[in-house]
């Protein structure tokens, strides 16, 4: 996938890991380039079920490489043609995406680990939003992301302030799902891929769409789409599978069909 990224399978898992370990794995043209073809491959491969998106070395990401301005883009230009590529990817793919994040998270890579549908973290990691420091407000879509998960004055806070908010609290405040040993967190994300690879994938599917659907839509809205999905689902081989093994009392053997 490029030598900025590395990719690789295991049984249903793919794992996508940033390899930009010197520079704490910044921000790049070339990075960006490569995670969105990674998370495409990911995509249309339908041996692959679940995504871990993580980061080589002692951080998730430092968010964008500032001695770095390759293509010579605006600021405005690399968030709309860079990261909004990757970032609508990880939104868009049915297939749920767990953030494995060593270390810490900040700035752009923030953003990246908010728009996952799932998070772990290591117990010595944290997220940042350094951006008021630097006079910069948060990006990536994290005012979104934060005002939504945390509400608005918990959020204005964290921003202005650019506070550090260990995994502890991150688990508490509903911005990662689990905190792990940090030396536990590759095998524990990669196990925890692997449970919710053996679930259903159309459910998983539909439930990823009609919940960040259910964000910006109101209750009819949301209501009419599960009903919709509902319908779809209730007559597919994997439904009639899970009924039956659920009668026959055993686990049950999805195919995604």
């Amino acid at each position: 996938m490029g030598k900025t990224v590395n990719y690789s399978q295991q049984g249903a898992v793919a794992l996508i890991a940033m390899n930009r370990p010197d520079s704490l794995n910044g921000f790049t043209p070339e990075l960006c380039e490569d995670l969105l073809a990674a998370f495409e491959r990911a995509d249309a491969d339908d041996s692959v079920r679940v995504i871990v998106f993580t980061g080589e070395g002692r951080a998730f990401s430092t968010g964008a490489d500032l001695k770095s301005n390759e293509g010579g883009r605006s600021i405005r230009g690399k968030l709309q043609f860079e990261y909004r590529p990757v970032l609508a990817a990880i939104g868009q793919t049915p297939k749920p995406v767990i953030a494995a994040v060593p270390g810490f998270a900040a700035g752009i890579g923030l953003s990246y680990v908010l728009q996952c549908d799932l998070v772990i973290m290591a117990d010595d990691a944290f997220l940042l939003s350094p951006f008021a420091t630097i006079s910069l407000v948060p990006d990536g879509g994290a005012n979104w992301q934060l005002v939504r998960q945390l509400g608005y004055h918990r959020a204005y806070q964290l921003a202005v302030e650019a506070e550090r908010i260990p995994a502890s609290r991150c688990v508490e405040l509903g911005l990662a799902n689990r905190a792990v040993p940090a030396d536990e967190l590759h095998e524990a994300a990669m196990a925890w891929a692997g449970e919710l690879a053996e679930r259903a994938p159309l459910a998983l599917a539909a439930t990823k769409k009609v919940m960040r659907a259910a964000l910006d839509g109101d209750w009819a809205s949301c209501f009419d789409l599960e009903a919709d999905l509902q319908g779809q689902l209730r007559d597919t081989d994997d439904s009639r599978e899970g009924v039956q093994a659920f009668f026959e009392k055993r686990q049950p053997r999805f195919k995604g069909k």
